[in-house]
């Protein structure tokens, strides 16, 4: 796929679903329905809503839900009223099934996008094969993407584009990159595949709008954003910055940029206590490559054994730690407590 400058990008609003690790996946009914009322409205071509990590995942380990998947996918499928926008939901392979995307295809989900490590599209396989015997459209994203090379990226995609993703692409999960990573990665993965390139940043270098532009100069043409950047510590791309941007860029979005102006204002008022920022534990965690999501657990736990919590997430950046190994936070906090 040619990396033209004039182009459509799809912009798929994560702000239902990935905004959730910003309040312990508690929305309600009335947010969620004013939220997605306000982004149809917009003429948002995609809204994403769950639980944080998916389908499934509401559990002790990673935190229940104030609302079942049921109950969210119906409340924004309902709300969806300007008839436009197509409604996404998340599933990773361990925490949802194939039973949940079935459930969220009776429920009306549009989009469903299958999730996995950076190294391992294998094991998506059956759900992308599920999506689309649904009928529904089926993407791939990559999580940790900066764990692994370009040309890997590109292979896992090529893998994945084969398994039946109609889109492909990758997660700055740990909001590691810079705009010359996503350059790099990007051209690998729209080199390799022939279907659509997406690309998804977090804000902890401060780079999610600049990233996400470069990703769209090297090929992607799907990008993920959230209002006010919500999301987990430093949050996620910026979603009115980000079409703001593009279409000073000359990229078309289809999206009513002063609607969407009043979306986010619906958002910072209803949906947070404040838009993310960018602490010294966020750039902590973007700079050692660690899970954003990790924030909260690390803080608890460095102050109640008294280590410092930026050594903490360079220790988990050094182990490699990902998303779904919460408990390895407390066996580091207890050996960097034992080596003080």
């Amino acid at each position: 796929m040619g990396s033209g400058h004039i182009s459509q990008v799809t912009v798929h609003d994560a702000t239902l679903r990935d905004g959730q690790h910003a309040v312990q996946h508690q929305l309600d009914v009335p947010q969620l329905r004013a939220y997605a009322m306000a982004a149809s409205a917009a003429g948002v071509p995609v809204v994403e809503v769950g639980h944080g990590n998916g389908l499934g995942a509401s559990s002790r380990q990673i935190g229940h839900a104030r609302l079942d998947d049921t109950t969210m996918l119906e409340t924004v499928r309902q709300a969806l009223t300007a008839g436009t926008s197509r409604m996404g939901v998340f599933m990773v392979p361990g925490w949802g099934t194939g039973a949940d995307i079935r459930q969220a295809a009776d429920c009306g989900a549009d989009v469903v996008r299958i999730a996995a490590h950076c190294t391992e599209a294998n094991v998506m396989r059956r759900h992308l094969g599920i999506v689309r015997e649904l009928g529904l459209e089926a993407q791939a994203v990559l999580l940790m993407s900066h764990m692994t090379s370009a040309e890997r990226l590109a292979e896992e995609c090529r893998r994945a584009a084969e398994y039946g993703a109609q889109v492909v692409g990758i997660m700055d999960s740990a909001g590691h990159y810079l705009p010359a990573d996503v350059t790099e990665r990007i051209r690998a993965i729209a080199a390799a595949v022939d279907v659509p390139v997406i690309f998804h940043g977090h804000n902890n270098l401060s780079m999610a709008v600049a990233n996400s532009i470069a990703a769209v100069e090297a090929g992607a043409r799907v990008i993920d954003a959230c209002a006010r950047g919500f999301g987990a510590g430093a949050g996620n791309t910026s979603l009115e910055v980000l079409v703001a941007v593009l279409h000073r860029s000359g990229h078309e979005t289809g999206i009513d940029l002063p609607a969407l102006l009043r979306a986010a204002d619906i958002a910072h008022e209803h949906l947070m206590a404040g838009p993310p920022v960018i602490d010294s534990v966020a750039l902590a965690s973007g700079l050692a490559g660690v899970f954003s999501g990790f924030k909260p657990r690390v803080l608890a736990a460095a102050r109640a054994a008294g280590v410092d919590p930026l050594e903490v997430f360079a220790e988990l950046g050094r182990r490699q730690v990902v998303a779904g190994q919460e408990d390895l936070i407390d066996e580091v906090v207890r050996d960097l407590k034992v080596a003080s």
